[in-house]
């Protein structure tokens, strides 16, 4: 198995982008890493290995580059060369942590879309308090959504859940306003008759309030609810640990409380990172497209490979390219 790597991509790139690669490697026997990127910027951290093989590009995405025109311009990014890779059937997978929409724009231009699927879907997996996370989706793809592009974010979410995070019978839950069958705007009560239809385990709305709690294993959202849904819980999980922080450095009294409390802390803030969980897939293309956070460290580039690797070996794009044909013939 060959995994596609944008060495370029990311705040911390190239090195911990290449540091998690070489931890991938020691940790798979299976996979081969074909790391593309400006091979002088990324010597120095490079290391002899006989899976890990380096494509020199000479361009690269920059963040605040238009997403659809430097895909288009820019064919020799490295970004643009890994997707290639795998449209070309040279690698299996890709991983970025570059450009969230130059990624979108390469998953779906140059990757392509599974048959069937209208539309893809930017899909993290986030904490919970039980520490089993949940699929969420979409993230920001696509701002607007009709009520079939719904249906379908639950069907290939729980594929993902399923295959991937080894859950059976995944629950699937459409974010509203209330638990009540009927709530909503015209979107969510659409989406809910359809939902209810798929070939899924359909439970119903959920509220965000519950989201955290586990109230679901993949929660079904438009783009751009989805997104402010996120940057909340980002927003909330930062603001309280600054807070902690605050209370604990307040007095002698609290700093010694806190030394005592450190590993607990360390730990529940490791729970709270969704980095632990991989990166978030661009579910609906053809071969699986995973984008790390903007400012992955090696741990976070390691988990998302994995991401990748798991979604190769279990056949996620196929089995989701399956299910949606037989939802359509229905």
């Amino acid at each position: 198995m060959i995994i596609a790597l944008d060495g370029m991509g990311g705040d911390n790139a190239p090195g911990e982008i290449i540091a998690g690669a070489l931890q991938s490697l020691n940790e798979f026997e299976d996979i081969h890493i074909h790391i593309y990127g400006n091979e002088e910027v990324m010597a120095p951290y490079l290391k002899e290995h006989d899976r890990l093989k380096v494509f020199h590009c000479s361009e690269k995405i920059e963040p605040d580059d238009e997403p659809v025109r430097a895909i288009r311009k820019k064919k020799d990014a490295s970004m643009v060369r890994m997707a290639q890779a795998v449209k070309d059937g040279e690698a299996d997978a890709c991983v970025s942590a570059g450009n969230t929409g130059a990624l979108m724009a390469a998953g779906l231009f140059v990757v392509g879309r599974i048959k069937g699927i209208d539309r893809p879907a930017l899909s993290p997996t986030l904490p919970t308090i039980d520490g089993q996370g949940f699929v969420f989706l979409d993230l920001g793809a696509n701002a607007d959504a009709k009520p079939v592009h719904l249906q379908q974010y639950g069907i290939m979410g729980s594929i993902y859940a399923e295959k991937v995070r080894g859950i059976q019978k995944p629950r699937v839950g459409l974010l509203n306003i209330g638990t009540e069958e009927g709530k909503g705007n015209e979107l969510t009560k659409a989406a809910f008759d359809l939902l209810a239809e798929a070939p899924i385990n359909f439970v119903g709305n959920v509220e965000s309030r519950d989201l955290l709690s586990g109230v679901a294993d993949v929660v079904v959202t438009d783009g751009f609810t989805g997104n402010m849904v996120l940057k909340t819980i980002e927003g909330t999980a930062g603001s309280f640990f600054t807070m902690l922080k605050e209370v604990y450095s307040a007095s002698l009294k609290s700093k010694l409380s806190a030394a005592m409390v450190k590993d607990g802390l360390r730990g529940l803030k490791k729970k709270m990172d969704y980095t632990e969980y991989g990166g978030a897939g661009l579910f609906g293309l053809n071969s699986p497209v995973i984008k790390a956070h903007g400012s992955s460290n090696a741990n976070a580039v390691l988990n998302a490979i994995r991401q990748a690797r798991t979604m190769v070996k279990y056949d996620v794009c196929g089995t989701i390219g399956r299910t949606v044909g037989k939802v359509e013939a229905e």
